[in-house]
């Protein structure tokens, strides 16, 4: 592994959780061109560009949070070595996605643990305005201690039904509703048809809805 690479792994920078954008899929593609004729450079900048995200993705996977920074970096050494058979079939942060998520599971499986989201993870809020889920980011809208009470609870409610759901239902929510994934970006980070991803994501939506009625008072039907 280039001596580079470990120096770019301890970088941050601040991702936007929005979609990227054709510009922005347009420069990752320019930048694996770079890495596959040799410049080092290039990836470490890929590194910067999705380290917090990826170390966000195996945090919601992982117990224990001592292990997500290791499994982030094996991500990034994987991905390194796989580039030269990268065609650009899909977008470069889908495949890096997939490889993430095989990373953990691989991780999980070596400690003889069970992959399981974390509060902590799903809850955290302060990481340059990426990071958290979208009702913690509601939440700071409440200018009094009734409602930011409220929007606390709701988001703890949130969190203890997805943390409930089962693997593939809790990973195809989490990259739908907080990393904002297409359709057809999951199908291919979860390796399965898309028809599967919608009922995935559907029955956890589901799971979450029937939790927050009781806090909401929702008419039974209506889904968060």
């Amino acid at each position: 592994m280039p001596e580079g690479l470990r120096t770019g792994l301890g970088a941050r920078a601040s991702v936007s959780d929005i979609q990227e954008s054709a510009a922005q899929v347009d420069v990752d593609a320019a930048l694996v061109e770079r890495v596959q004729r040799g410049d080092q450079r290039a990836f470490e900048l890929l590194v910067v560009k999705y380290q917090r995200r990826i170390e966000r993705l195996i945090a919601r996977m992982v117990r224990d949070v001592d292990l997500v920074e290791d499994i982030a970096q094996e991500t990034f050494i994987r991905a390194y070595r796989a580039l030269p058979n990268f065609r650009g079939e899909s977008a470069f942060y889908t495949w890096l996605y997939r490889i993430a998520v095989n990373t953990a599971k691989k991780a999980m499986v070596s400690l003889k643990r069970d992959p399981l989201l974390t509060e902590a993870a799903m809850g955290s809020s302060d990481d340059d305005g990426d990071e958290g889920s979208r009702l913690d980011n509601d939440a700071s809208d409440g200018e009094t201690p009734e409602s930011l009470m409220a929007s606390r609870q709701i988001a703890d409610t949130v969190n203890a039904a997805i943390s409930a759901l089962s693997e593939d239902l809790r990973q195809a929510i989490t990259l739908r509703e907080i990393e904002g994934l297409s359709y057809e970006e999951i199908a291919e980070v979860m390796d399965c048809p898309i028809g599967t991803v919608r009922s995935r994501i559907f029955r956890a939506r589901e799971a979450i809805a029937t939790r927050l009625r009781p806090l909401l008072d929702t008419r039974q039907g209506e889904r968060w």
